[in-house]
This record gives structure tokens, C-alpha cells and sequence, in this order.
């Protein structure tokens, strides 16, 4: 069986405790390097995880022919610049999300990508691939819940730590781009359109000028999506997506876990029917279709023009919290 060799550009958290494990575990991907801007911490991280090779800078993984794809978890100032330089490296990218700091940087890399086309590149919004989102979406273009009108969604967790990246605003931290971003995506997922206008309202964290709570409404041609975020508030999350005739509510529409069944409700006339999904791991199967695209030389998953026009809409939302008055993306 064909695999791709992966690269990993950093140590981070979300890297080493949730998604290098999965992909692991993945039948098309082969984790064959990590690097750090410090040696030691890439050393480390090699040895925890069974990872055979390491890089003491970022440039000296890129420059490795034996890398095919690199998976980019850097804080969101370096999701662009240094996913660039892995396309201009001659490398396939998959980068976290958000996709850069606006809308402009993004599309930055959009471009790097058309002047490589045989390069793959995706924003890594891995929710999108787990069976249970993919079963919402499927009932939703089935008119299972009749004519789909609004979707509400939550996502909050709580964090304080002046030395968290989420805390530093000139890095791009703050609850939009961390988590805000997860509730935006969805809603032009399920909806498959972009939003005409969107509403809303910031509250600014004086320590740390990052926004911790955020609500806004999206308005679609056909309904519209509300959604709250925050990073100081009770750790929760939850979607409803309802319609004229029915109902889809998603238990743990984000952090997906990987080690039980997940579960979805479809309220309809004839009652609330559970939906338990099988055991697997969002990034699992994200690394597995981007590696198949790769293989296959088809087109990835998400095209990377949607991270930008999540952005946009992201950057509508922040603009409405400062001018009071409804902003279209």
C-alpha cells in the first residue's frame, strides 16, 4: 500500500497529543519527520511518538527530499508564511485553521497555491470529515428536517493564561480565530452558501486585547445561523440545525472524541431518533482523504478558496462588533 510521507512543522500541542497520533494510526500516512526551532523539543517529541526523524528549524525539514506533505499546527501568524515556503519547498500542505491572520494573508496563500497546481493545499477544519457531520449534511440536502431555516451553535471553553497563544491578540489569538471560526464554517457547510449580511457583538478582554465573547447572526438567502463563542466561559458545545418538519442536534459537533461513538439526534413527526456513529478519529480520516488526494492526484476535500471566504465572514463579524450596524462579508 502506497503512503505519504508526512512532516510535521512544530511541536504543538494539538499536533502531538491529537492529530500525529491519528495519523498513525491513518492507512495512507507515514509521520516520518518533525521539526522544532529547538532541537530538543523536536528530540523529544520524536522519542514520545515514535518519529524517526527530527529538525532543529523548520527550513531544514522543508529542504528534505523524503518528505512529501507537510501538516502545519504553528500559531496563526506562521500559517501562511511558513506553508508558503513548504509549497515553494516543492511540498503538499495541510494547515491548521484559521488559514492566516485576515482574509488578505489568506488569499496570499491561495495564490502560492495556483503557481504550484501540482501541490495539494487545505485548511485542516477537521470536523467537516467526521461521519457525523457529513450524516447532517446528507439530511439536510434530503430535506429530512423539511426546508432548513436557522442553525444555533456553542462553543466555549475557559482560559485565562497570559503565556496561552489564544491570549496573545498580535499572534492571532482571541475566541474567533481560535474556536469562532468552527460555528462560521458549519453554518456556510450546512447551509452551502455564503452568508449576505452578518450582525455582531464583541466583548475585548482587557488584559489581553483578544476578544473572549463573541455572538453573531449570519444571515442566509434562506434563514440564518446564531452563534456564541467565548474562551472564558464553562467549556461547552452543542449544534441544532432546524427546519420546517424536523431537527439535527450534534452531541459534540467539534471535538469529535476518538475513543467512543458519537452521537446525533434527527427529531422528525415520527419522533427523536439516535444516531450513534462508530469509533474514529476525525483526524485520522482527515489525513487519510488529504493523502489519498495526494496519491490519486484528485481534488483535496475543502477547496483552500473556502478558508478564505470563512475569513471573510469572520473579519464581517469582528467589523459589526465595532460599527454597531449589520457588515456583509
Amino acid at each position: 500500500m502506497q503512503r505519504v510521507r508526512w512532516g510535521i512543522v512544530s511541536t504543538a500541542k494539538i499536533g502531538t497529543e491529537k492529530v500525529i497520533p491519528a495519523m498513525q494510526k491513518a492507512a495512507y500516512c507515514d509521520i516520518v519527520g518533525i521539526a522544532s526551532r529547538d532541537l530538543d523539543k523536536a528530540s523529544q517529541a520524536a522519542s514520545a511518538l515514535g518519529i524517526p526523524k527530527t529538525y532543529g528549524s523548520y527550513e531544514s525539514l522543508l529542504a528534505d527530499p523524503d518528505i512529501d506533505a507537510i501538516y502545519n499546527p504553528l500559531p496563526n501568524h506562521l500559517h501562511v508564511p511558513v506553508s508558503i515556503q513548504a509549497l515553494q519547498a516543492g511540498k503538499h500542505v495541510l494547515c491548521e485553521k484559521p488559514i492566516g491572520l485576515s482574509a488578505d494573508e489568506g488569499q496570499q496563500l491561495v495564490d502560492a497555491g495556483r503557481e504550484h497546481p501540482h501541490l495539494k493545499l487545505m485548511e485542516a477544519f477537521m470536523y467537516r470529515h467526521h461521519p457525523q457531520w457529513q450524516k447532517a449534511q446528507q439530511l439536510v440536502q434530503q430535506g429530512a428536517i423539511g426546508t432548513l431555516r436557522t442553525i444555533q451553535s456553542f462553543f466555549s471553553y475557559h482560559n485565562v493564561d497570559p503565556d496561552n497563544i489564544r491570549n496573545m491578540a498580535d499572534i492571532g489569538g482571541g475566541g474567533l480565530m481560535d474556536i469562532g471560526c468552527y460555528p462560521i464554517s458549519l453554518s456556510r457547510f450546512i447551509f452551502a452558501s455564503e452568508p449576505e449580511r452578518i450582525l455582531g457583538l464583541v466583548e475585548y478582554d482587557d488584559r489581553f486585547g483578544t476578544d473572549h465573547l463573541a455572538t453573531a447572526v449570519l444571515q442566509f438567502e434562506s434563514g440564518f445561523s446564531t452563534l456564541t463563542c467565548s474562551t472564558q466561559l464553562a467549556p461547552h458545545q452543542r449544534v441544532n440545525i432546524v427546519g420546517t418538519e424536523g431537527r439535527v442536534e450534534i452531541e459534540i459537533p467539534f471535538n469529535a472524541p476518538p475513543d467512543r461513538p458519537c452521537l446525533v439526534w434527527h427529531q422528525s413527526a415520527s419522533g427523536i431518533e439516535e444516531i450513534a456513529f462508530d469509533i474514529c478519529d476525525q483526524y485520522g480520516i482527515q489525513g487519510d482523504l488529504f493523502s489519498e488526494a495526494i496519491l490519486n492526484d484528485t481534488p483535496v476535500p475543502t477547496p483552500i478558496e473556502d478558508a478564505v471566504a470563512n475569513m471573510k465572514v469572520l473579519e464581517a463579524v469582528i467589523r459589526s462588533g465595532r460599527s454597531g450596524s449589520w457588515e456583509t462579508p
